[in-house]
């Protein structure tokens, strides 16, 4: 398509039991900063099985083309970027993640305490 660059990038895939909701995708190309996505982990997973996500990321699943990716797509006001991952990745990146904090115990992994810490530090 017109306009589209390609480009190869290093990415990673994270997960923090202290922010159980949410992944982290860092990515960059070499020799430049990374850029790092948060998002929730939901997302990713519904994303392997049917399009998923109507704000500034969404997770389309493999296709006729390619049915082995699974395609992340990050949108801001300046323009887009489309991330091809392999879908064994993202599978295994879920199921190491959803050992460590299975769906919907992700409530209990939330330090309250810390939340409203960090929400009202330096308001009297």
């Amino acid at each position: 398509m017109a306009g589209e660059a390609w480009a190869p990038l290093s990415a990673a895939l994270r997960y923090d039991v202290a922010d159980p909701y949410a992944v982290r995708l860092s990515m960059g190309a070499p020799a430049a900063p990374s850029v790092d996505w948060v998002f929730a982990r939901s997302l990713l997973a519904d994303g392997l099985h049917r399009p998923t996500g109507i704000g500034d990321v969404v997770v389309i699943p493999g296709h006729r083309r390619c049915p082995e990716s699974v395609r992340i797509l990050f949108r801001t006001r300046t323009g887009a970027a489309l991330l091809a991952v392999h879908a064994l990745v993202v599978t295994d990146f879920l199921r190491r993640s959803e050992a460590l904090v299975p769906p919907g115990t992700e409530h209990h992994h939330i330090d309250v305490d810390r939340v409203i810490d960090r929400l009202t530090a330096g308001h009297e």
